[in-house]
Protein backbone atom coordinates (compact mmCIF):
# COMPACT_ATOMS: atom_id res chain seq x y z
CA UNK A 1 0.00 0.00 0.00
CA UNK A 2 1.45 3.42 -0.95
CA UNK A 3 0.94 6.63 1.35
CA UNK A 4 -1.49 8.09 -0.73
CA UNK A 5 -3.79 4.98 -0.30
CA UNK A 6 -5.89 4.48 2.49
CA UNK A 7 -6.41 1.38 3.90
CA UNK A 8 -9.61 -0.39 3.60
CA UNK A 9 -12.35 0.04 6.06
CA UNK A 10 -11.79 -3.96 7.10
CA UNK A 11 -8.38 -3.56 8.14
CA UNK A 12 -8.98 -0.02 9.72
CA UNK A 13 -11.66 -1.84 11.61
CA UNK A 14 -9.17 -4.97 12.21
CA UNK A 15 -6.68 -2.22 13.68
CA UNK A 16 -8.82 -0.12 15.62
CA UNK A 17 -10.21 -3.80 17.27
CA UNK A 18 -6.84 -4.62 17.95
CA UNK A 19 -5.59 -1.20 19.49
CA UNK A 20 -8.45 -0.52 21.69
CA UNK A 21 -9.23 -4.12 23.18
CA UNK A 22 -5.78 -4.45 24.14
CA UNK A 23 -5.65 -0.89 25.77
CA UNK A 24 -9.05 -0.96 27.19
CA UNK A 25 -10.28 -4.79 27.18
CA UNK A 26 -12.91 -6.31 24.44
CA UNK A 27 -15.51 -4.75 26.23
CA UNK A 28 -15.46 -1.89 24.07
CA UNK A 29 -17.95 -0.60 22.78
CA UNK A 30 -18.85 -0.69 18.54
CA UNK A 31 -19.39 3.25 18.30
CA UNK A 32 -15.74 3.24 20.04
CA UNK A 33 -14.76 0.78 16.95
CA UNK A 34 -16.54 2.75 14.32
CA UNK A 35 -15.33 6.05 15.43
CA UNK A 36 -11.28 5.06 15.63
CA UNK A 37 -11.62 3.09 12.76
CA UNK A 38 -13.53 5.79 10.68
CA UNK A 39 -16.07 3.52 9.72
CA UNK A 40 -19.64 3.59 10.42
CA UNK A 41 -21.85 0.74 12.36
CA UNK A 42 -23.21 -0.48 8.83
CA UNK A 43 -20.25 -0.89 7.27
CA UNK A 44 -19.06 -2.97 10.42
CA UNK A 45 -22.40 -4.97 10.31
CA UNK A 46 -21.35 -5.71 6.45
CA UNK A 47 -17.86 -6.94 7.10
CA UNK A 48 -18.42 -8.86 10.29
CA UNK A 49 -21.18 -10.69 11.63
CA UNK A 50 -20.68 -9.24 14.91
CA UNK A 51 -17.80 -7.14 17.20
CA UNK A 52 -17.18 -10.49 18.40
CA UNK A 53 -16.13 -12.30 14.96
CA UNK A 54 -14.09 -8.90 14.34
CA UNK A 55 -12.14 -8.99 17.77
CA UNK A 56 -10.65 -12.66 16.96
CA UNK A 57 -10.28 -11.71 13.10
CA UNK A 58 -7.89 -9.01 14.65
CA UNK A 59 -6.42 -11.55 16.76
CA UNK A 60 -5.72 -14.13 14.14
CA UNK A 61 -4.51 -11.29 12.11
CA UNK A 62 -1.85 -10.00 14.92
CA UNK A 63 -0.37 -13.60 15.71
CA UNK A 64 1.54 -13.97 12.62
CA UNK A 65 3.88 -10.53 14.29
CA UNK A 66 2.85 -11.93 17.54
CA UNK A 67 4.94 -15.17 16.51
CA UNK A 68 7.54 -13.57 14.73
CA UNK A 69 8.66 -11.29 17.83
CA UNK A 70 9.16 -14.15 19.77
CA UNK A 71 11.56 -16.10 17.31
CA UNK A 72 14.97 -15.93 17.85
CA UNK A 73 16.56 -13.93 14.50
CA UNK A 74 18.78 -16.42 13.43
CA UNK A 75 17.12 -20.06 14.66
CA UNK A 76 19.26 -22.28 12.91
CA UNK A 77 22.31 -21.62 14.39
CA UNK A 78 20.88 -20.54 18.03
CA UNK A 79 20.38 -23.67 20.33
CA UNK A 80 17.29 -24.97 21.54
CA UNK A 81 18.24 -23.58 24.94
CA UNK A 82 18.86 -20.15 22.97
CA UNK A 83 16.00 -20.04 21.67
CA UNK A 84 13.67 -20.43 24.62
CA UNK A 85 15.72 -17.74 26.17
CA UNK A 86 14.97 -15.68 23.25
CA UNK A 87 11.15 -15.22 24.11
CA UNK A 88 11.83 -14.19 27.53
CA UNK A 89 14.18 -11.57 26.83
CA UNK A 90 11.52 -10.71 23.74
CA UNK A 91 9.24 -10.35 27.06
CA UNK A 92 11.59 -8.21 29.44
CA UNK A 93 12.12 -5.70 26.51
CA UNK A 94 8.15 -5.16 25.69
CA UNK A 95 7.65 -5.58 29.40
CA UNK A 96 9.23 -1.65 29.79
CA UNK A 97 7.25 -0.55 27.13
CA UNK A 98 4.68 2.06 27.83
CA UNK A 99 1.78 0.90 25.97
CA UNK A 100 2.65 -2.81 27.52
CA UNK A 101 -0.30 -4.41 28.89
CA UNK A 102 0.54 -7.99 28.42
CA UNK A 103 0.11 -10.68 26.57
CA UNK A 104 -2.88 -9.55 24.51
CA UNK A 105 -3.75 -13.33 24.05
CA UNK A 106 -4.00 -14.23 27.61
CA UNK A 107 -5.69 -11.12 28.49
CA UNK A 108 -8.53 -12.09 25.98
CA UNK A 109 -8.60 -15.22 27.89
CA UNK A 110 -8.86 -14.07 30.86
CA UNK A 111 -11.01 -11.31 30.03
CA UNK A 112 -13.78 -13.83 28.07
CA UNK A 113 -15.19 -16.08 29.91
CA UNK A 114 -17.10 -17.99 27.42
CA UNK A 115 -14.56 -20.61 26.27
CA UNK A 116 -16.47 -21.29 22.76
CA UNK A 117 -16.56 -17.34 22.12
CA UNK A 118 -14.46 -16.77 18.61
CA UNK A 119 -11.74 -14.22 20.56
CA UNK A 120 -11.46 -17.18 23.13
CA UNK A 121 -10.90 -19.94 20.64
CA UNK A 122 -7.85 -17.74 18.61
CA UNK A 123 -6.43 -17.02 21.99
CA UNK A 124 -6.06 -20.19 23.16
CA UNK A 125 -4.69 -21.20 19.35
CA UNK A 126 -1.80 -18.81 19.99
CA UNK A 127 -1.08 -20.26 23.34
CA UNK A 128 -1.32 -23.38 22.48
CA UNK A 129 1.15 -22.71 19.41
CA UNK A 130 3.54 -21.33 21.83
CA UNK A 131 2.93 -23.92 23.83
CA UNK A 132 4.13 -26.73 21.01
CA UNK A 133 6.94 -24.09 20.50
CA UNK A 134 8.52 -24.41 24.08
CA UNK A 135 7.61 -28.29 24.06
CA UNK A 136 9.78 -28.61 20.60
CA UNK A 137 12.79 -26.65 21.88
CA UNK A 138 12.81 -28.49 25.25
CA UNK A 139 12.85 -31.92 23.37
CA UNK A 140 15.21 -30.87 21.16
CA UNK A 141 17.61 -29.83 23.96
CA UNK A 142 17.38 -32.61 25.73
CA UNK A 143 15.13 -31.65 28.49
CA UNK A 144 14.11 -34.63 30.96
CA UNK A 145 10.60 -34.09 30.64
CA UNK A 146 9.97 -31.74 27.79
CA UNK A 147 6.08 -31.52 28.44
CA UNK A 148 6.18 -30.75 32.04
CA UNK A 149 8.96 -28.01 31.20
CA UNK A 150 6.90 -26.27 28.25
CA UNK A 151 3.95 -26.35 30.87
CA UNK A 152 6.42 -24.42 33.01
CA UNK A 153 8.01 -22.12 30.62
CA UNK A 154 4.05 -21.11 29.56
CA UNK A 155 3.07 -20.95 33.19
CA UNK A 156 6.30 -18.27 33.71
CA UNK A 157 5.56 -16.70 30.34
CA UNK A 158 2.07 -15.80 31.21
CA UNK A 159 2.65 -15.20 35.00
CA UNK A 160 5.40 -12.43 33.96
CA UNK A 161 3.27 -11.55 31.23
CA UNK A 162 0.47 -10.72 33.34
CA UNK A 163 2.29 -8.92 35.89
CA UNK A 164 4.32 -6.48 34.21
CA UNK A 165 0.85 -5.87 32.28
CA UNK A 166 -0.76 -4.90 35.39
CA UNK A 167 2.31 -2.71 36.53
CA UNK A 168 3.23 -4.75 39.99
CA UNK A 169 6.28 -6.43 38.31
CA UNK A 170 8.93 -4.97 36.43
CA UNK A 171 11.29 -7.27 34.56
CA UNK A 172 14.08 -4.75 33.31
CA UNK A 173 15.83 -6.93 35.82
CA UNK A 174 16.13 -9.97 34.28
CA UNK A 175 13.86 -12.22 36.39
CA UNK A 176 12.03 -13.49 33.60
CA UNK A 177 15.07 -14.97 31.93
CA UNK A 178 16.73 -15.63 35.35
CA UNK A 179 13.64 -17.99 36.28
CA UNK A 180 13.53 -19.67 32.78
CA UNK A 181 17.80 -20.33 32.81
CA UNK A 182 16.94 -22.17 36.98
CA UNK A 183 14.18 -23.76 34.80
CA UNK A 184 16.58 -25.01 32.06
CA UNK A 185 19.50 -25.99 34.12
CA UNK A 186 17.05 -27.73 36.62
CA UNK A 187 15.45 -30.06 33.42
CA UNK A 188 18.84 -30.58 31.46
CA UNK A 189 18.11 -28.27 28.29
CA UNK A 190 21.07 -27.37 26.44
Amino acid sequence: MTSTQKASPRDRLLDAAARLSYRDGVSIGIEALCREAGVSKRSMYQLFENKDDMLAASLERRMPAYQARLTHPDPASATPRERILYVFEQLEKGSVEPEYHGCPYLAVLVEVKDPEHPASVVAREAKETLLSAFREEAENGGARDPELLARQLLLVFDGASARAGARVEHLDDALATTTVTALLDAAGVR
